[in-house]
């Protein structure tokens, strides 16, 4: 093994180690993720996230276009060389320990940009909601509270020629400014916000049946910018929400839906009413059918219009690279300490039950 080689396998374990250490004092040493959330996340947001907002376009998106290219050639440059037996063991050695080395930087950074906010004081406990049972007549009042929002602000949106809502592009300054307003009432989620990006090719969280996702290599909030435009707003503050620190996704999807509602945006208040109706909606239909039939009768046309687009969009992509994709964030979100994996955005209902109980 070459000595560059040796460094790069060295240097990528190290990274490795630091990496699971910091995650293991995290999960174990009581108060260390608050301490990083709260005193050096927010250092890192305001100089990487801002540094990635000056480009209009996902740095996240581009940056996974060039990985894949600079692989392919590499693979391709190794493999023409060692057909023409110009290339051998030590080149192949050499690639295997530029890889390793990538992937231990890539964990390291998702470490201290992600990872170790997974273990930090959730954002109910620092806003003093704390989910208790609940019945489901009370569910069902805060469906028919949501019905009753999704009807007024339906009418309040722009549509076009399909009856389809529609932005009028300013969503993503928007988003900024709901999540800026919310933290007037919530302390702990002031702080800089870059503005959310729409991927340029939405196939490809379309194809995971993704609406948005979080890059921590770059620090951006980034959304599905094909799907149904009522979905966005809401989306574009769930993302914001994890720059604040607060990864879990129940509560990603409570901020949202507060940052939307208190935006004093028709479009953001259709946007939040509109999703946390259709989250609550899904679980009254579980725990009591025939309460789910009279409210689900109440909700407008306006609205059912939306849905309908919704659910057409989403069809396009169902299939196996969607289910695998599934199983994937079920997976990575139980490591992170969620035991519902993806059932866990449907806690969001928990504290919205909670919230209008209070």
């Amino acid at each position: 093994m070459k000595i560059e080689s040796k460094k790069w396998m060295y240097a990528g374990g190290i990274m490795l180690g630091v990496s699971f250490a910091v995650l293991f004092l995290a999960r174990r040493l009581e108060g260390a993720a608050q301490w990083y959330s709260v005193h050096i996340y927010p250092i890192i947001v305001s100089c990487i996230g801002k540094i990635a907002g000056y480009v209009p376009v996902s740095v996240s998106e581009l940056g996974l276009y060039a990985m894949i290219m600079i692989i392919i050639v590499l693979l391709f440059r190794l493999a023409a060389g060692l057909i023409k037996k110009k290339k051998g063991k030590k080149e192949i050695i050499q690639f295997l320990s530029g890889f390793f080395f990538a992937v231990s930087l890539l964990f390291l950074i998702y470490t201290l940009n992600c990872g170790i906010n997974y273990h930090r004081e959730s954002f109910s406990e620092s806003a003093g909601l704390v989910t208790k049972p609940y019945t489901a007549e009370e569910l069902k009042q805060v469906c028919v509270i949501l019905t009753e929002d999704v009807n007024v602000y339906a009418s309040q949106v722009d549509r076009d020629e399909s009856g389809v809502m529609k932005l009028d592009g300013s969503e993503r300054q928007s988003a900024v400014e709901a999540m800026q307003l919310l933290g007037e009432n919530y302390p702990e989620l002031q702080g800089y916000y870059p503005k959310p990006k729409g991927l340029v090719n939405p196939w490809i969280l379309s194809v995971q049946n993704l609406s948005g996702v979080y890059s921590p290599f770059t620090v951006e909030a980034n959304y599905n910018s094909g799907m149904t435009d009522y979905n966005i707003p809401f989306t574009a503050c769930h993302e914001l929400s994890h720059l604040r620190g607060f990864m879990q996704e129940q509560e990603a999807n409570f901020i949202g839906y507060l940052a939307c509602m208190e935006s004093g945006e028709a479009d953001f208040n259709y946007s939040g009413s509109l999703l946390g109706w259709i989250y609550c909606m899904n679980v009254l239909r579980k725990v009591d059918p025939e309460a789910w039939k009279e409210v689900r009768q109440m909700l407008a046309p306006e609205a059912e219009v939306d849905l309908q687009a919704n659910s057409k969009y989403w069809a396009r992509y169902d299939g196996k690279v969607a289910e695998v994709a599934d199983m994937v964030n079920d997976s990575y979100l139980k490591a992170n300490g969620q035991s519902d994996g993806v059932k866990s955005y449907d806690r969001m209902v928990d504290l919205m039950v909670m919230y209008y109980r209070e």
